[in-house]
């Protein structure tokens, strides 16, 4: 999902009209995938490598299930249970390791790493990842801490809104869940671009009934949308 010139221009135009109303400083950043979970691929691949196998001992594992492993002469007599039982050990551990290997593979797939990964993980690290651009731009640091970011990761369907602690204490918190909808509505119809307009337009009319204008009214922060 790609914003086009025209779909950058009219998110940078919102930000202005919307500015024009209030002291307040609104920026948005659109991101791809915020992680790769690869961590959260580790756990399935080794929850999978540790209990799957387990359920092949009720049906009598046999090391001769896997190729290449059985159906080879034994030693004889006193030796060849050590042989049989380091031979059902190696076919354990392959499975296992083979097990580990594929189900890690399948969920480092993006579409099916999102499916596996709780939605709370991938919350946390969106989260995460807005309140870093929060401050790398220096929302933070604005004249009246009133700025505002709107923050949208594609790959991880996850948007989220962040507020500086001098609009914080004074909206009502409904306002920030009614913003993160509406943008999350434009990305389900594929108008990224459309998405930002409308929360942008929540926003500041929201900045503009607590925060208005001053009678410099700087912009202190770039009127524009940033894709990471």
């Amino acid at each position: 999902m790609k914003l086009t010139p025209d779909g950058h221009e009219r998110v940078a135009e919102a930000i202005r009209v919307a500015e024009l109303r209030t002291s307040g400083e609104i920026y948005c950043v659109m991101a791809g995938r915020v992680s790769s979970y690869r961590d959260v691929s580790l756990g399935w691949a080794a929850a999978a490598a540790l209990i799957l196998p387990l359920g092949l001992i009720p049906f009598g594992f046999d090391p001769a299930w896997v190729p290449g492993l059985g159906g080879s002469w034994e030693a004889a007599h006193l030796a060849s249970r050590d042989v049989t039982v380091g031979a059902a050990l190696g076919a354990y551990a392959l499975i296992q390791a083979t097990l580990f290997l594929i189900v890690f593979l399948l969920t480092s797939i993006p579409l099916v790493s999102r499916i596996v990964t709780p939605r709370s993980i991938r919350q946390t690290r969106v989260r995460e990842a807005a309140l870093q651009q929060f401050l790398a731009h220096g929302l933070h640091v604005t004249e009246a801490r009133t700025g505002v970011l709107i923050f949208a990761a594609l790959g991880d369907h996850q948007v989220e809104v962040v507020a500086d602690e001098g609009i914080y204490s004074k909206v009502d918190q409904t306002v920030w869940a009614d913003a993160v909808e509406v943008m999350a509505r434009g990305l389900r119809r594929g108008d990224p671009a459309g998405g930002f307009v409308d929360a942008i337009g929540l926003c500041g009319a929201v900045l503009a009934e607590h925060f208005p204008p001053g009678a410099r009214n700087r912009n202190e922060v770039q009127d524009k949308l940033v894709v990471i």
